[in-house]
């Protein structure tokens, strides 16, 4: 089953053009280091999840790159898996665009060099008022918690970035779109002009359920921008968390894929795919009216250096195949190549060219 409607013959062709894959969210600076419990325990932090910064954590970000040895790597979920979605492709460069609010400092500096040297085509509004944003990622073992300072990524403006004709004409190029949850807490108006422009122009608006507390603290945001949604990616966790926000009383995944699928859809030219990952487990998909099981590549766990870019780099596979008009089992293929080969890596970074056929 294709994902794409692929009716006229000549669309093959304009299948990589640059510009066709639109990305839009928070460009965060990510600052990973291996940490102990205790570290843990001082900030109040589980091993595995991902939270926004408060005033307790304001600390952390100095001590973990006082105490630790640490890395820096251009991040923000959106913005990790257009990158990874570029690398895929690798060429032509700039078929991803992407989208996002930095400061105008030294972090911020960084950030347009990473992007360049991933060939993104990234466009930033940038302001003085606050930092660029950081993402501190404390890992221990195979988990690793997120602590996020949006800073400057929380700034973006829609009319002063979005809406200017430059800008707006990138979206009108794009025939994919994908953006992670997490930038509902900043602009749900930007994510809501992009998904009615995607849906009225039956292009692919994609949607990343992102982290449990999307699902229960900006439920409405979160609502207003589904039946714009063609595909919803996430996780178990992200899963069940929708799920039991939504009262469909249910902790089984095939079911609940069911029951988001089924939920209000505008553009009626493309049913809703969803597509959650599982760790180790099956990825599940909506494939047409079934529920499929597509299992992920075996790994020896000695081989797993940090799980923390997985899912940003299963969905930059998927949508390195997706803007290619390539059926949704390649797609899924080519997400778990991804996400296999940056768990054997520190933070969310990849090798010069991917090795996928």
């Amino acid at each position: 089953m294709s994902v794409c409607d692929c009716t006229e013959g000549s669309r093959a062709l304009k299948a990589l053009s640059q510009n066709a894959l639109f990305g839009m969210g928070n460009p965060l600076l990510d600052i990973s280091a291996v940490v102990d419990k205790d570290f843990l325990d001082k900030y109040g932090l589980k091993p595995n999840d991902q939270i926004l910064a408060e005033e307790k954590h304001k600390a952390l970000f100095d001590e973990i790159v006082n105490k630790s040895k640490v890395e820096y790597h251009a991040g923000g979920s959106t913005q990790n898996s257009v990158k990874i979605a570029q690398w895929m492709i690798q060429e032509p460069h700039k078929v991803a665009t992407f989208f996002g609010c930095i400061g105008t400092d030294h972090f911020g500096e960084i950030l347009k060099q990473k992007a360049a040297e991933a060939h993104v085509d990234a466009h930033y509004y940038e302001q003085g008022q606050e930092p660029t944003g950081t993402c501190a990622a404390c890992i221990t073992g195979d988990n690793r918690s997120l602590i996020a300072n949006l800073a400057a990524a929380n700034c973006y403006n829609k009319e002063k970035h979005l809406d200017v004709d430059r800008n707006w004409s990138l979206v009108e190029k794009a025939r994919v779109y994908y953006i992670a949850g997490f930038f509902l807490t900043v602009s749900p108006d930007s994510i809501l002009k992009v998904a009615k422009h995607a849906s009225d122009n039956n292009k692919i608006f994609g949607l990343n359920l992102s982290a449990p507390f999307i699902s229960q603290f900006f439920k409405e945001p979160l609502m207003k921008v589904m039946p714009y949604v063609d595909i919803i990616f996430g996780n178990e966790t992200e899963a069940a968390t929708f799920a039991k926000e939504q009262g469909f009383e249910t902790e089984d995944i095939a079911e609940i894929a069911r029951r988001v699928q089924s939920l209000p859809k505008v553009n009626k030219n493309r049913q809703r795919i969803v597509v959650f990952t599982q760790g180790r487990e099956d990825t599940v998909a909506t494939v047409g009216d079934k529920v499929k099981v597509f299992p992920v590549l075996d790994i020896d766990q000695n081989d797993i250096v940090d799980t923390n870019g997985a899912g940003d780099a299963f969905v930059g596979g998927f949508l390195s195949e997706l803007v290619q008009e390539k059926p949704l089992e390649e797609c899924i293929r080519a997400g778990h190549y991804a996400a296999n080969v940056i768990i054997r890596r520190a933070g969310c970074t990849f090798p010069e060219k991917p090795d996928f056929h």
